[in-house]
């Protein structure tokens, strides 16, 4: 098959302009096309009105067509053959393991990597364990709704621990900037649709599934990987590792880990797939000598606009259009004091949720469900902070700093997870809120109307005021003044670095492999699912016999 890139035709167009675009592109009959399947759709806004649709086809042609017009556009961006987007497993069970005496590899969280990891490790027939410090998906929703709905946080069973990780609870999006040549991506986005996704996220350019589809997604991949072998245990908590009797500081071999329980679980081969908020975890490891460095991450709000808003500043007259879907938006500004502010986990037709999983401290993040038809868009806006310059020291000072956000936003907004909040016009004119406009806010419990600018460090407040009208003039609407915004955004990322060397092994401790957003290699469910088929890939091949 031969792949046509960058077909435009309008935003209603019949269906059967695109295979008659095809023909006129290359010049042939169209009788010729024989099949034509989208591989990727997107748009172009950028003229509201006349948005355009760019299609990346694969075409099937009659005779030697293919070859004769690979020859014909040789040197031209034309066409290309068709690349391989299947996945073939690096080992299989008939490759010589497991033997008899072969210890099974142990996955420590069941979020994106977890789950990716694990399914990997499966399907090549290493039957993995998998321990989950938090529920299965639906006991852990149950507990995360009670908590928006009463304010009862359970510390083990939230937005952030639980069947599903926090990518559960968030709006589901499928893509990333990460480089994909070996298309990972799309055997993540291909399990997914065995496991239930819809299937259009195997061709929009924005794919998303939202929390209620990613349930039962979740259940059926969990299902899968028990059925070839694998075990999944929750409400299973690692306490520490486990090293040879001989090792050093500087180098280290993992042997096992024991739970909180007691039990000892053994095995050299352990994934570290624990998320970004598993803080507990982060101070075992830095306890036990495994080598972490801290990384950026960024602090900010949650702003809230009628979706109505967006939908018209991106879209125009095409605002609503079934195929445009929720507008989203992705916005940056550099500021005069060296910072820089943008936005992150934009939640179109979406709702800003409780995201604790501490007592006594206040987190918030954004969510959609897949229809996005919600009143409100939504978005963090954060500004970036290094631990060079905002956190030194230890490497878990940017969690220290985490924390006292976090408590402090908890005590402004009534100690009670009430939430605090400030209308965007009051934000900037530097006044309290007293009263609601417009914009009605969807967090959950509730809002305190108050002053902001105590709640963030002030060189981030004078970000956020100085990037939010430089935003409106990008979005038409972004400065109005009874947008909402509520406090605080801490989780964008993790706040450490979990090192590892080009085996995917942390780099002083053998058999352990740091994975996933909390080790600080991926940001979003997509890139958290490659990198576990990459450490479940690693830990296969480190398996395998000398001979093969």
């Amino acid at each position: 098959m031969l792949r046509l890139n960058n077909i435009k035709l309008p935003l209603d167009h019949a269906e059967a302009e695109l295979v008659a675009e095809v023909s006129k592109r290359l010049g042939i009959e169209l009788a010729d096309v024989l099949r034509c399947e989208v591989f990727k759709r997107s748009f172009d806004a950028r003229n509201k009105n006349d948005i355009q649709l760019i299609y990346q086809v694969d075409i099937e042609l009659a005779g030697g067509l293919e070859a004769m017009l690979l020859e014909k556009y040789a040197n031209q961006d034309i066409c290309r053959p068709s690349p391989d987007t299947g996945y073939r497993l690096v080992a299989e069970a008939d490759t010589g393991f497991p033997s008899a005496t072969q210890q099974r590899p142990i996955v420590i969280g069941f979020g994106p990597c977890g789950i990716l990891a694990a399914l990997l490790l499966a399907q090549m027939g290493l039957r993995p364990i998998v321990l989950e410090r938090g529920k299965a998906v639906r006991e852990r929703t149950a507990d995360t709704w009670a908590f928006w709905r009463k304010g009862e946080l359970k510390t083990e069973s939230n937005v952030q621990y639980g069947e599903g990780g926090a990518g559960t609870f968030s709006d589901g999006k499928l893509y990333s900037q990460v480089k994909d040549k070996r298309f990972l991506g799309r055997k993540v986005q291909m399990e997914f649709v065995k496991a239930g996704a819809p299937e259009e996220i195997l061709y929009v350019s924005k794919p998303h599934i939202g929390t209620f589809k990613l349930v039962k997604m979740v259940e059926n991949i969990r299902a899968e990987i028990v059925r070839l072998g694998g075990e999944i245990r929750f409400s299973e908590k690692v306490d520490h590792l486990q090293f040879e009797s001989e090792d050093t500081e500087e180098s280290k071999q993992v042997t096992g880990v024991v739970l909180a329980s007691g039990e000892v679980l053994h095995s050299r081969h352990v994934v570290l797939a624990i998320g970004h908020s598993a803080r507990d975890s982060f101070q075992m490891l830095q306890d036990q000598g495994v080598y972490i460095e801290p990384k950026p991450f960024s602090i900010g709000f949650r702003i809230e606009h009628p979706q109505s808003v967006i939908d018209r500043a991106r879209f125009g007259k095409h605002a609503g259009h079934p195929i445009l879907g929720a507008a989203d938006y992705k916005l940056v500004h550099h500021c005069d004091n060296g910072r820089s502010v943008y936005s992150f986990c934009m939640c179109p037709g979406g709702t800003v949720v409780a995201a604790a999983s501490e007592e006594g401290g206040l987190v918030t993040n954004g969510m959609s469900q897949y229809s996005r038809n919600e009143r409100n868009a939504n978005s963090a806006i954060v500004v970036g902070i290094s631990p060079e310059q905002d956190y030194p020291g230890d490497p878990l000072a940017g969690i220290d700093l985490q924390r006292t956000l976090e408590r402090r936003a908890f005590k402004l907004g009534g100690s009670d997870y009430t939430a605090p909040a400030q209308l965007v016009g009051d934000f900037l004119d530097n006044k309290p809120s007293s009263e609601l406009a417009g914009t009605q806010p969807s967090y959950k419990p509730g809002i305190k109307l108050t002053d902001l600018s105590s709640s963030l460090p002030p060189f981030a407040i004078a970000a956020i005021q100085e990037a939010i009208p430089a935003f409106d003039k990008q979005i038409k609407g972004f400065a109005m003044r009874d947008a909402m915004l509520t406090a605080v955004e801490t989780r964008t990322s993790s706040p450490i670095c979990i090192k590892r060397d080009k085996q995917f092994e942390s780099i002083n401790t053998r058999g352990l492999y740091p994975a996933g957003e909390g080790a600080g290699y991926a940001g979003g469910i997509l890139s958290a699912g490659i990198d576990g088929i990459k450490v479940a890939e690693a830990i296969a091949l480190s398996l395998l016999p000398p001979s093969s």
